[in-house]
């Protein structure tokens, strides 16, 4: 990768507090910004202000240094509780804050601590409470990851072509105690499935296609395990009754039973994966797991898995991307006619490449 500059007063800047998204996926993408933080000065403390569920997420990146727990739900102003967490940040000699939330909501807390430089979008109208306030040209930086790795540099610069990935990194010290506790081995070669999207359905390929890929899988002498979260257990349910009944017992409905860290450790465990736009997907890529992605009404252009070993399968229709939560016209098109002979083909062009890196 290529020397990176950074103007001096930036180098100095020696603590910094990331107001962190609140979603897993976007969360995975920040990574490449803490990175870069990492690039600008080697000796900077990194603390994440996050909701509790990524956590787990920001344990499995060495740039993190402290997670600090954003006591209040997802839309929930809560001005006084608010106000007291930012008193209680005044001491902690933070030098600069970097907002990846665009809401208002998001800036009080910082203001409240005082922090010296708060650098952020102008989102939501938030003059005053930033004083590095940014002006996004979504056509100058047209990915999310672009959007937040910009806010590491000046707001003139010019971004780096070649930038660091997110990356995972796992000890597996409780890979053999999760085997035991969830009924699982690796005697077959492994396939992940991630059939849900916390976004919505019109992100969500359908289960009998995500069925019919299974089954010649397993039919190969391979296994499937399925993840996802609660809300995602009842579409892998659907997916696992399309199965013929000789080979349900070669797939495993992990949706909703594991946490996200057991689910990290888990997907470190596949050879392949294949998944909806999703966090998942995200930390699939993080991985470095050989994966295949499937885009319905998002676009890859916007928040494409960050990884070499990546597939993407997507049709062109006219109504897509819509990046709508459900179809607008009730037909589904660019999944419905996305069919699994086109996600078995990409499988395969990546299949040597999984062995390749299973076998390193």
């Amino acid at each position: 990768m290529p020397a990176m500059e950074f103007p001096a007063e930036l180098e100095s800047i020696n603590k910094i507090l990331i107001v962190g998204p609140a979603w897993i996926g976007d969360m995975m993408m920040a990574q490449s910004l803490f990175k870069l933080l990492k690039i600008r000065n080697p000796q900077v403390q990194i603390d994440v202000l996050a909701s509790g569920w990524t956590r787990l997420l920001l344990a499995c990146m060495p740039e993190i240094n402290h997670v600090i727990d954003m006591p209040l739900g997802h839309g929930a102003l809560g001005l006084q509780e608010r106000y007291r967490l930012g008193k209680s940040l005044r001491d902690k000699g933070y030098e600069q804050v970097i907002l990846l939330p665009n809401s208002l909501k998001s800036a009080l807390i910082p203001f409240f601590a005082k922090i010296p430089l708060r650098t952020g979008w102008r989102g939501e109208m938030r003059y005053g409470l930033l004083n590095d306030l940014r002006v996004l040209n979504k056509k100058k930086y047209p990915l999310m990851v672009q959007r937040y790795m910009a806010l590491a540099f000046p707001s003139d610069a010019e971004l780096p072509v070649q930038f660091p990935y997110p990356e995972l990194i796992l000890t597996n010290e409780s890979r053999a105690q999760l085997l035991t506790k969830f009924a699982l081995h690796l005697q077959r070669p492994l396939l992940i499935l991630c059939p849900g999207a916390e976004y919505g359905p019109s992100k969500r390929w359908p289960e009998n296609y995500y069925a019919e890929v299974a089954e010649k899988k397993i039919r190969d002498g391979w296994q499937v395990w399925l993840l996802g979260s609660t809300k995602d257990h009842a579409v892998v349910e659907a997916i696992l009754e399309h199965l013929p009944e000789d080979v349900r017992n070669y797939s495993h409905n992990l949706a909703g039973i594991t946490h996200l860290g057991e689910a990290i450790e888990l997907m470190s465990c596949a050879d392949v994966v294949i998944s909806n736009d999703s966090g998942l997907m995200h930390i699939a890529a993080a991985l470095q797991k050989s994966l295949v992605v499937v885009y319905g009404s998002t676009s890859p252009d916007f928040t494409p898995p960050l990884a070499e070993h990546v597939k993407i399968v997507n049709n062109k229709v006219e109504c897509s991307p819509c990046f709508e939560r459900e179809c607008p016209k009730s037909h589904h098109k660019c999944l419905q006619e996305l069919m699994p002979i086109q996600v078995l083909n990409a499988l395969a062009e990546l299949l040597p490449a999984a062995i390749s890196v299973n076998e390193n």
